[in-house]
């Protein structure tokens, strides 16, 4: 299901873009994006063209396919423990907009937001986008207890929210329930909004385990918007679907009209929200397997970075990305890249603020997304150039 033979390379040649195989020059293979190399489950294309056959595509309800918004309630009980009300529920045409569409519907001008750092840019480019301010919190990669006491002393009267990324792009790290529950505590006591973006969160290495901070308790779930897709788990990037929920009605009707979707301005595709059905409800096995290969590919990634004089890879407890620290070398994030690039013909991540945020420099970010093979002669070509 997840090797060689699996992967199409021609195809991805010819769609994979996003700094990947699309995008790149002859021979250069792309540790870039994280994006799957593998194809979708199959009962994801079987449900599309089961709903296509009919040739009907009409509008659907602003607020989504009511089997869409069960199944994602459905997911986050079971999954979760999280009790989800279908009605607080809508898709998003992907969980970047979800990340945008929160800050719109609560923050304004002057306002703060604070993120993590290093943390994927859609945090720090959505605050900015809505004219609020984002405010950095240094966030070690790897196991170290984070004393969210130290996020406490960044709140003022114009912070409004806590930008909450778990598992953490890029560093792959996972936040403990008892670390999860300090950070609820201060956002209920400041009456602050949690923005809890879990896109990663079905990409867990044990013992490592998950907890949506919405399941801790009410209070918390109260002050929570929180963010899902479909990417990362399921291959599905471009079918632009994802999942906001509320967990209030006030919250839901202030989302709501940010999206645009009541006018049609805005909206997300029927097909999508098929394919997103479908991975929920009849593709766990897929999941399953897609998590067996995974933990493979990051302990060969983990163990051949290590063997790399001046390159130290921490093992990510989740997300299927290597953050490396590269500081021993001299080099800057974007020389160990341009090395790479040309010399390896391997391209990868550079930990550059405009990816990650100041915190990320002396890093690089490479996906293992991809089959053994492929994996092991990128990495191999890295060695040689670096050895």
């Amino acid at each position: 299901m997840f090797s060689n033979e699996t992967v199409n390379l021609p195809l991805l040649k010819q769609r994979a873009y996003n700094l990947r195989w699309a995008t790149v020059n002859k021979g250069v293979i792309p540790l870039t994006a994280a994006d799957p190399d593998f194809p979708f489950a199959p009962e994801i294309a079987e449900a599309i063209c089961s709903y296509s056959k009919d040739r009907y595509f009409s509008y659907a309800h602003p607020e989504g396919l009511p089997e869409f918004k069960e199944s994602i309630a459905n997911y986050f009980h079971r999954k979760r423990n999280v009790p989800v009300s279908p009605a607080f529920t809508f898709p998003i045409d992907s969980a970047a907009f979800g990340i945008y569409l929160t800050c719109k519907a609560f923050l304004k001008k002057g306002d703060e937001a604070i993120i993590f750092d290093p943390v994927d840019f859609l945090f720090r480019y959505s605050i900015e986008k809505v004219e609020a301010t984002a405010i950095p919190f240094s966030t070690p990669p790897g196991s170290i207890h984070v004393d969210f006491q130290n996020l406490e002393k960044l709140i003022n009267n114009n912070t409004k929210m806590i930008c909450l990324c778990n598992p953490l792009n890029p560093t792959g790290k996972v936040f403990t329930k008892q670390e999860l529950l300090q950070l609820g505590t201060i956002a209920c006591k400041y009456n602050l909004i949690v923005l809890s973006d879990e896109i990663w969160s079905d990409i867990v290495f044990e013992p490592n385990v998950f907890t949506s901070i919405a399941s801790l308790n009410q209070d918390i779930r109260n002050n929570t918007i929180t963010i899902t897709g479909f990417s990362k788990s399921y291959g599905l990037a471009g079918l632009r679907i994802g999942a906001v929920i509320a967990h209030n009605e006030s919250h839901f009707l202030k989302l709501m009209d940010a999206s645009l979707h009541n006018s049609t301005i805005h909206g997300a595709n029927i097909l999508s929200q098929i394919a997103a059905t479908a991975a929920l409800t009849q593709c766990e096995y897929w999941l399953d397997n897609f998590l067996v290969h995974l933990t493979r590919m990051r302990d060969i990634t983990v163990r051949e970075l290590n063997s790399i004089p001046n390159f130290e890879c921490i093992a990510p407890e989740g997300c299927y990305v290597a953050f490396t620290n590269i500081k021993a070398t001299q080099k800057t994030s974007q020389e160990i890249q341009d090395i790479l690039l040309k010399e390896a013909k391997v391209l990868v991540v550079p930990g550059l603020k405009q990816w990650f945020g100041d915190g990320a420099e002396g890093y690089i970010r490479m996906s293992f997304a991809t089959s053994e093979e492929i994996l092991a002669d990128a990495l191999s070509r890295i060695k040689k150039v670096m050895l």
